[in-house]
């Protein structure tokens, strides 16, 4: 498991009202969206990336459709390094779900067509992260997130 400091960055997101709705500002897609418990997450994370870990905004999708196995797909975060090839995957859960096999499968399944060297599943309260060993066909949990590449 690693340490995510979220109580840390969640006073710093920006709040509205939209449409009677709650909304929060995501940097990444430059807009505001639901306020949904699974989005708080993922703002938080977005925010400890450019802030904490100083990952380029402009190098991060979030919530862009993929085909796995023929199905269209939603991925939560990827993180593509300086030559713009995937990075770090992310799945995003509300903090009442607990991080189980299902979750961890959930982004194997999204991995299969980026082949990424970073997995990260997170639910606000615990986080793993692994780097993948495609050769040994293996992966290794890590005790932080990996920094951004040079």
């Amino acid at each position: 498991m690693i340490e995510i400091d979220f109580e840390a960055y969640f006073p710093r997101l920006k709040f509205a009202k939209r449409g009677g709705k709650n909304c929060v500002f995501d940097p990444v897609r430059r807009r505001y969206v639901a306020a949904e418990k699974e989005e708080l997450v993922r703002q938080v994370l977005l925010l400890h990336f450019t802030e904490g870990l100083h990952y380029p905004k402009a190098k991060m999708a979030v919530e862009k459709m993929i085909t796995v196995n023929g199905l269209k797909r939603r991925f939560d975060v990827l993180v593509y390094d300086p030559d713009t090839k995937p990075f770090l995957l992310v799945e995003c859960k509300a903090p009442d779900v607990k991080i189980t096999e299902a979750v961890f499968r959930q982004i194997a399944a999204y991995n299969l067509p980026l082949k990424v060297p970073y997995l990260l599943v997170t639910n606000g309260v615990v986080s793993y992260c692994c780097r993948m060993d495609y050769g040994e066909e293996d992966f290794h949990f890590v005790e932080a997130l990996p920094e951004y590449p040079k």
